[in-house]
């Protein structure tokens, strides 16, 4: 079960307080290929790892564009997922790379959200924090294997943390980000990686 904690101040009172802090952990089976956080897109603009499984390649869980736009997206945990669904990792790329603002695409995505196995959405606008209301995303957990996954970091054999990730935006846009990645499908080896840029004005 990944993880997500949020907090966001649009008008900080400190000139060193951050606008936003994120932490968030990908939990996901250690043999799933994915690529590291890095700039990819239309001139490097948006920073994120990629989902690499076949059939759903360039999916992402977590990305932030240097335009402002931020999305962050965990699972349900349900009895049965439908194969034929669209890949859930596709709706942060494409918030990401759409020209369109956070709340006309929560709403967009509340009527195709049938689409998709269940799924919880974040997408802000740092340029326009606060971010408009994020729509109710409701309570279904799976019971038999809830304690099982949720913990702020999960080990199993096959399954677990894979990254942990920290996103920090000071007062004057400038993003900090923070990637701790799983190497080799190996619990024991790490690495981590820093990104930094200002949110274009």
């Amino acid at each position: 079960m990944c993880i997500i904690f949020f907090k966001f101040d649009p008008r900080p009172v400190s000139k060193n307080a951050y606008r936003l802090i994120l932490a968030a952990n990908r939990d996901e089976f250690y043999s799933r290929p994915s690529k590291l956080a890095d700039f990819w897109g239309n001139n490097n603009e948006i920073l994120s790892g990629l989902d690499m499984e076949e059939g759903k390649e360039g999916g992402t869980w977590l990305g932030i564009s240097t335009r402002g736009k931020l999305a962050a997206l965990t699972n349900y945990l349900q009895p049965r997922l439908d194969r034929e669904a669209r890949g859930r990792g596709e709706l942060v790329t494409h918030f990401l790379t759409a020209d369109v603002d956070s709340l006309s695409y929560l709403k967009k995505v509340s009527v195709e959200g049938h689409l998709y196995n269940g799924f919880n959405l974040i997408a802000a606008d740092l340029r326009q924090l606060p971010d408009p209301a994020i729509e109710d995303q409701g309570q279904e957990y799976v019971q038999p294997i809830l304690s099982k996954y949720a913990a702020v970091c999960v080990r199993c054999p096959d399954y677990g943390t894979r990254t942990n990730t920290v996103i920090l935006v000071d007062t004057d846009g400038h993003v900090t980000f923070t990637e701790r990645s799983m190497l080799d499908k190996d619990p024991s080896r790490w690495e981590i990686s820093t990104h930094e840029f200002t949110l274009q004005s």
